[in-house]
């Protein structure tokens, strides 16, 4: 009979049999720490993830709230475009505060004085899901205008559905302004060319003009010859003939000397008689508007140094312009010359009229070369005014009155005072 051994091991199976079971469970107890290890750094990576995520868009956030262009984005997935966010930079740009914009309708933002056809450009542009960029002038909520470059971009979600708009206003004021001022000086300097061109004209045109008006005076001369003792009125107008032509070839020689340039005839003059000697050349012009001429001339008034021609001029000048701003007005007619002492070294004469007043952003480039308020202006008048007058030692300017109307004055130095 064969007797088998049931439950007994050899001794050298159970130790390799106690060998195996350990290694399995070394190795069942190193796999499940490395899988608590993986676990571990996965659940790390991921929290690295999303504090980086956190970080990139507290940087985003921070960005937009420190650009300085106005940022905005606005609600797509209706038909009122109202505004979910602006940046600082926008309020700032708008003048609007947050509780004006956030939630509102993006377009109302632009007030009425807006442009309707750029508005209406914008607004169909968005609506095909194009971008728009473009260079408007806007207004902020107090009306004030200013000049900026809009960009607005679709913000599109991950099935291509447009869900936002976003949008960029940088305020291009400042460089408006600057290219406005370049061309004006471009355009200055084209005048300045054109004018140096026409001066070379006109001395060439006194000259051919100064000889039909002797040849006038020899006329005139000669028929007053001829009338002698005969003919009282018709001898009277060949004497206005004569003055006339003699005052034409005055001006004449007197341009042609201003335009090269040469320093000014002084002679002593009495102001007072300058002025009422001038309003005769004008006259006429005084009473076909209706207008009411008051003199103010000061007494006993000191002699001065001067060119008559040019200061005939300004004083022309200056009541031509103040008529002219008296058209302005229907119930304006007084204009007033006065002539004072201003102290013991300057005389002082004043145009004021009743008229519509100067601007007060104008005041300061009222005698800027080539600055006009009129239409057919070419804004030399007053430049070449005041030039003549600091030639002669003296200062012209002009204020707003108190009542209706503007006052020109200038002074010029008493006699034997340095110029």
């Amino acid at each position: 009979m064969i007797k088998k051994s049931v439950g007994k091991v050899k001794p050298g199976k159970k130790s390799l049999l106690n060998k195996i079971t350990r290694q399995s469970l070394e190795d069942q107890v190193r796999q499940k720490t490395d899988e608590l290890n993986v676990k571990q750094g996965q659940l790390q990576l991921g929290a690295d993830r999303e504090k980086i995520a956190e970080e990139q868009i507290h940087i985003r956030t921070k960005a937009m709230e420190a650009a300085a262009d106005g940022i905005f984005i606005i609600e797509a997935r209706n038909q009122a475009f109202l505004v979910v966010y602006a940046n600082p930079s926008f309020y700032k740009i708008t003048g609007y505060m947050k509780g004006d914009i956030i939630g509102k309708d993006y377009f109302l933002l632009y007030g009425p004085d807006f442009d309707q056809r750029v508005s209406h450009e914008i607004r169909k542009t968005l609506e095909q899901g194009k971008i728009f960029y473009g260079e408007m002038l806007s207004f902020k909520k107090n009306g004030e205008k200013f000049w900026c470059f809009l960009r607005i971009s679709p913000v599109r979600d991950e099935n291509g559905i447009v869900t936002h708009y976003v949008g960029i206003k940088t305020d291009t004021t400042l460089i408006k302004q600057r290219d406005m001022e370049i061309a004006e000086q471009r355009e200055e300097l084209l005048h300045v060319t054109r004018v140096g061109k026409l001066a070379e004209f006109v001395s060439s045109l006194a000259h051919e003009i100064s000889q039909p008006l002797t040849a006038i005076l020899s006329y005139a001369q000669a028929g007053q010859r001829l009338l002698v003792d005969r003919e009282p009125q018709l001898h009277e107008i060949l004497q206005f003939i004569i003055s006339d032509d003699q005052r034409a070839c005055e001006v004449i020689r007197r341009l042609r000397t201003l335009l090269k340039k040469t320093k000014p005839s002084l002679e002593p003059l009495d102001i007072n008689i300058l002025i009422r000697d001038t309003v005769l050349l004008i006259m006429p012009h005084i009473t076909a508007r209706n207008k009411v001429l008051v003199f103010n001339l000061a007494e006993d008034i000191p002699l001065t140094e001067g060119d008559r021609i040019q200061l005939q001029q300004v004083i022309l000048n200056l009541i031509s312009n103040s008529l002219e701003a008296m058209d302005e007005r229907s119930d304006s007619r007084q204009l007033t010359l006065r002539t004072f002492l201003q102290d013991a070294n300057s005389i002082m004469v004043e145009v004021t009229d009743s008229g519509c007043g100067i601007p007060e952003e104008s005041l300061s480039k009222l005698f800027s070369h080539f600055f006009t308020s009129k239409l057919d202006g070419l804004g030399m008048g007053l430049s070449i005014s005041r030039s003549i007058v600091e030639a002669h030692g003296g200062l012209l300017d002009a204020r707003n009155n108190s009542g209706p109307g503007a006052t020109f004055y200038f002074t010029l130095p008493v006699s034997g005072k340095d110029l």
